[in-house]
């Protein structure tokens, strides 16, 4: 029986139904689970000093693109809307194989990880040169991550009127037919799994009507989860009005695409008429405001999302389009954005950590991550607030207001993946080197 005990934390922050916060607690792990918090615990297992931090549930990541960390600050893509931005790297993208998408996911969990991050979801929509979903999920084997892939695809090229070059397109009934071998061979739906794969059909601009119906079928009739793009910007809801004659939220809505098994990625244009139904149905989203700053997307609303009931997360998005995957800054983006729209009253500290945690882990179906309770997993933040960016704070708890962006220890499943601010279960700096020649070989 595997025990560790997390002691003499300066706050706990629970996340759980009563949103409670323990001060001077210690929390106990036995076997991957929660299996105490409170004062004066004791164990005869490991014993981990968290004087002066503060401890947290995991983040959780909803939206991502691994595959993009090897295309950070492109030129000619730094300065474009979402459309011009695809375009210049689609090419670039078209020139990977299972060594740069495994590569570069290994690089962005770590970046995950370090920044607090113990559950991810990806979005992998194209597979040039032999490239498979299982590179991703072997390098989040790998690091030690809580790991929810998806299945992506593009199937309307160029010359269909698409947005992705014809070379990065698949023929539909191949899609559909990877899609099964993939569930059936990495899906595990039991407590406390390490993996569980979607299916994402990439946008409606990159595949077709058919395809979008026909994974949510599929997806339906095996038990997993649906993703896409939805609502990203002014020229996603042109495309789709010009193309399908209604706004996205209708055309998600009309193809079976709303319920508690769906999460859509950014739903930055949602209008209220769209909110509406998304509530109803508690369909999620996962909301990306670093990633919608720097293509000038706009403000997802948020505030009207979360008071009309829609189930919302976060996500880091792509780290072409961020250039970043620190979880922890997203939460305060979050934050910050809500209350330059609306007022400094429109987000607190607190609701944008509870977005980043359990409102991320509901979205993927996981009840059992995303709060520190006995009898959830054992995913656990600590951070160190001790250092210069929390010096003279009068509520270390209030993270997002005053706090580190980088994890002081990390556990996943009980498992100490992040020690004393360092990767443990790889070398992560043989990774950056291997990283950076990938890099230079695509740039040159």
């Amino acid at each position: 029986m595997a025990e560790t005990l997390l002691k003499n934390a300066s706050f706990i922050v629970t996340m759980d139904d009563a949103r409670r916060e323990l001060a001077r607690a210690d929390l106990l792990v036995r076997d991957g689970v929660i299996a105490g918090l409170g004062e004066g615990l004791n164990t005869g297992g490991e014993v981990i000093d968290v004087r002066g931090c503060v401890v947290t549930p995991g983040l959780v990541n909803t939206h991502h693109h691994l595959y993009q960390t090897l295309t950070r600050a492109v030129p000619g893509g730094q300065d474009a809307l979402l459309f011009g931005w695809l375009q210049t790297l689609y090419p670039i993208w078209a020139r990977f194989g299972p060594e740069e998408v495994y590569v570069s996911a290994l690089t962005g969990l770590a970046e995950l990880a370090l920044s607090g991050c113990t559950l991810s979801s990806d979005h992998l929509y194209l597979f040039p040169n032999g490239a498979r979903l299982e590179d991703t999920i072997a390098a989040a084997a790998e690091i030690g991550l809580r790991f929810h892939p998806t299945r992506g695809a593009m199937s309307i090229g160029e010359s269909d009127g698409g947005l992705p070059p014809d070379s990065l397109v698949e023929r539909e009934a191949a899609i559909l037919e990877d899609s099964i071998r993939v569930v059936d061979a990495f899906h595990d739906l039991a407590e406390g799994s390490m993996c569980r794969v979607g299916l994402a059909p990439c946008s409606p601009f990159s595949v077709s009507r058919d395809l979008m119906r026909e994974a949510a079928l599929l997806a339906r009739d095996k038990g997993v989860m649906l993703h896409t793009h939805l609502a990203e910007n002014e020229e996603d809801i042109a495309y789709s009005e010009a193309r399908f004659g209604c706004r996205p939220g209708q055309y998600a809505e009309d193809l079976g695409w709303t319920g508690p098994d769906v999460w859509h990625a950014h739903c930055v244009r949602l209008d209220g008429a769209e909110i509406g139904p998304f509530a109803r149905s508690r369909t999620g989203v996962a909301h990306c405001p670093c990633s919608n700053c720097r293509l000038g997307s706009g403000i997802a609303p948020v505030r009207a999302m979360r008071d009309a009931g829609v189930p919302v997360g976060l996500g880091v998005d792509g780290s072409a389009s961020n250039d970043s995957g620190n979880l922890m800054a997203e939460a305060r983006q979050a934050m910050l954005l809500q209350r330059a729209a609306r007022g400094a009253d429109a987000m607190s500290a607190r609701e944008a950590l509870e977005i980043a945690t359990r409102g991320g882990a509901d979205i993927l179906g996981r009840p059992d991550c995303g709060r520190l309770e006995v009898g959830k997993r054992a995913d656990i933040a600590v951070w160190d607030v001790t250092g210069v960016e929390s010096a003279g704070s009068w509520d270390p708890a209030a993270l997002l207001l005053a706090g580190p962006q980088r994890v002081r220890h990390l556990l996943v499943e009980g498992r100490q993946v992040v020690r004393d601010g360092v990767v443990t279960t790889i070398d992560l700096p043989r990774v950056l080197e291997r990283q950076r020649r990938l890099a230079v070989a695509l740039a040159a």
